[in-house]
């Protein structure tokens, strides 16, 4: 399915008001696994700015440990102070990297903003080396502007 094929269910799970919040990121990490080969995690994070730290939130995908993830630390605090999104082709070349899988190659991490703050974001890994394009920023830079109408 393609991202243009895609981008009408997102936006029905967040309008869908028979579902909470929790249910309808859920739904959209699903979605994303089961429609792009090579999304194999998809989850998010939230952000605690008083403590500086990440919270995992809905994900679908292989179990992980990384429940907390301190800002600055690996991709995802990394975002959560550059506030921009991260690309990562190959994770093995990432000295502030935080290993998950063994079977995960690469990342894409894009911050989610609420009224310019960065409230947490969407990271997606892969067991592919560089399989992400600007297309696939795009699409989660959508993906965010629908889901900031859950906030």
């Amino acid at each position: 399915m393609t991202f243009d094929n895609l981008k009408p269910i997102v936006a029905a799970i967040v309008l869908n008001d028979a579902t909470s919040r929790e249910e309808k990121l859920l739904s959209i990490c699903q979605l994303l696994t089961d429609s792009i080969d090579y999304y194999n995690w998809v989850g998010f994070y939230f952000a605690n700015h008083e403590t500086q730290t990440l919270h995992l939130g809905p994900y679908v995908g292989a179990h992980t440990d990384h429940t907390v993830i301190p800002f600055g630390k690996g991709i995802c605090g990394q975002v959560a102070v550059s506030n921009t999104n991260f690309v990562v082709p190959d994770v093995s070349a990432q000295d502030n990297y935080i290993a998950c899988s063994f079977t995960v190659k690469s990342e894409i991490v894009v911050p989610l903003f609420v009224d310019g703050i960065n409230i947490g974001q969407i990271d997606i890994d892969s067991h592919i080396l560089d399989p992400f394009t600007e297309a696939d920023e795009r699409f989660l830079e959508y993906v965010n502007q629908e889901i900031v109408k859950l906030f």
